[in-house]
């Protein structure tokens, strides 16, 4: 059985792996180190939790430990797809190099510049950055890559997912061609096949499981649930019995969904039912992310509802369950979300929740990972009982719009007999109570409008004599504003434009009267 004294590794880097309490390699250690202390550029395919992170720090360690960083020159890069990812090659790099006078930097979001430029200025030897925020510092002229002699992609497919593509081959344009190269994926798409045709230089491949390949020490299960997306609220009971139903075994767990929205929900639902649980996404302060996952770790938190940003290459020891809220959209983050639990050989569970919606990635999974997931079924739990809720509601429906098209179709007459009653038709009672008396007889609403003119023609006598001085201003040019006098001599030419007609109006109604 080979250990790690026998991979010509420096001694105070062997002192520091002993201390870590780890004494054989794993297969991919065992198959990366070797040619990476060659100076041979390496191409490492393994599935998560098998060790990719001590493949390349471990070598890079003792290959740097002669020679010294100039400002702003950084001497190895190592990039990752996420800041805690990042963080947690920082942390590793720590536990590995205590023993050497060895300087990093950690470049990544959610921390100032100027604290970042400060140890940039000083010089290091190793640079651990998000892609994103290196090119920040590159842009702003506060670092040069033309000294970097090794450089790291970890989690490539992970890259390719989150859009880094274009900013890879940036970076790599920007670094020298004779640098050493350490490229770590868990599973092997085109583009990255592509990218890895370009930059390396016969690698050596070390392939140490079929890629997209589950660990054998993970119990795998699906419940099929009949509930659609309204049924949020029972999806998320269903997640609180599947957790009862582990009892004991369940010691922690980690739950993935694939909105960040639903992290939030999901984790308040958790919280509300006395689960200790809380989120983590892209868009919580990086501090709070920390936070959230140091008390994972140490086991203060139990529960940690996630997004996909805790799905790769992140190393929480002791994980023994993580539960599947949501189908991921990718067959292959399927692979790293339960690559959380069932790490270095111990045992972990898996279960995954799959609605009806979910059943075509579901089945893109089942291809993937080459098994038929097996099925679950809880105590208690139905997943049958969110159907049911729909043909209520479909017979309530037509409850709650009866009323509602009565009172309209008796609110259309009253529209109607108020349109007939304004202006100065108000004051007429008698004639108000005609139309209320027979409902039917249509002649009664137009009798108003012809029988008007006549049965008032006595009645607005003195008003005739007022408005003749008005009428004569207006075929000299003034403002007409009596009106009535003017519909009983023009009755036929003027009726409709109402008692208000502005003096062009009945101007231009004069003219053609007369000719």
């Amino acid at each position: 059985m080979i250990k790690f004294s026998d991979l010509n590794l420096d001694k105070k880097v062997l002192k520091a792996v002993e201390e870590t309490g780890y004494e054989t390699p794993t297969p991919i250690q065992a198959g990366a180190i070797p040619p990476a202390l060659e100076g041979r550029d390496v191409l490492g395919i393994a599935q998560t939790g098998t060790g990719k992170t001590a493949s390349f720090t471990l070598p890079m360690i003792t290959a740097l430990k002669r020679g010294r960083a100039r400002a702003r020159m950084p001497r190895s890069l190592v990039l990752a797809p996420t800041r805690e990812l990042a963080a947690q090659v920082a942390e590793n790099f720590d536990a590995y190099a205590k023993y050497t006078k060895l300087t990093k930097a950690l470049l990544i979001g959610g921390v100032s510049f100027k604290e970042q430029d400060k140890l940039i200025d000083r010089g290091v030897d190793v640079l651990i950055a998000t892609p994103g925020r290196l090119l920040d510092h590159f842009e702003r002229g506060k670092l040069i890559l033309s000294d970097v002699k090794i450089m790291v992609v970890d989690e490539a497919d992970r890259m390719l997912d989150m859009g880094f593509i274009p900013d890879i081959e940036r970076i790599f344009g920007l670094t020298p061609f004779t640098r050493q190269t350490l490229f770590f994926s868990a599973t092997m798409a085109p583009e990255i096949e592509r990218i890895t045709n370009t930059f390396l230089s016969n690698p050596a491949k070390i392939e140490v499981a079929r890629a997209a390949t589950t660990s054998e020490n993970i119990k795998q299960g699906v419940v099929m649930f009949k509930g659609g997306a309204k049924n949020a609220a029972e999806k998320q009971k269903l997640l609180r019995d599947l957790i009862a139903s582990e009892g004991d075994e369940c010691r922690n767990g980690i739950i993935f969904c694939n909105r960040k929205i639903d992290v939030d929900a999901v984790a308040k639902s958790m919280t509300k039912a006395g689960l200790d649980a809380s989120p983590i996404h892209g868009d919580l302060d990086q501090s709070h992310r920390m936070r959230t996952l140091d008390g994972f770790r140490d086991g203060t938190l139990r529960f940690l509802v996630a997004s996909d940003v805790a799905a790769r290459g992140l190393d929480i020891p002791n994980v023994s369950h993580v539960f599947n809220y949501d189908v991921p959209s990718h067959a292959e983050d399927y692979v790293h979300r339960i690559g959380r639990t069932g790490r270095a050989g111990k045992k972990g569970t898996t279960i995954m929740i799959c609605t009806p919606r979910d059943e075509k990635n579901f089945d893109d999974i089942e291809r993937l990972v080459e098994m038929k997931i097996p099925r679950m079924d809880v105590h208690g739990v139905r997943a049958d009982d969110a159907p049911k809720a729909d043909p209520i509601d479909a017979k309530e429906a037509p409850k709650a719009e009866a009323p509602t098209a009565d009172t309209t179709s008796e609110d259309k007459p009253k529209r109607t007999r108020s349109r007939g009653g304004r202006g100065r038709k108000k004051p007429d009672a008698p004639k108000q109570d005609d139309v209320t008396e027979p409902t039917t007889d249509t002649p009664v609403t137009d009798a108003p409008k012809t029988e008007a003119p006549k049965t008032e023609a006595p009645k607005t006598d003195e008003p005739k004599v007022e408005n003749k001085p008005q009428r004569e201003r207006s075929q000299r040019g003034g403002r007409n504003r009596g009106g009535r006098d003017n519909q009983q001599d023009r009755g036929a030419k003027i009726i409709g434009m109402g008692d208000d007609a502005p003096t062009f109006i009945s101007k231009s109604f004069e003219e053609r009267y007369e000719s």
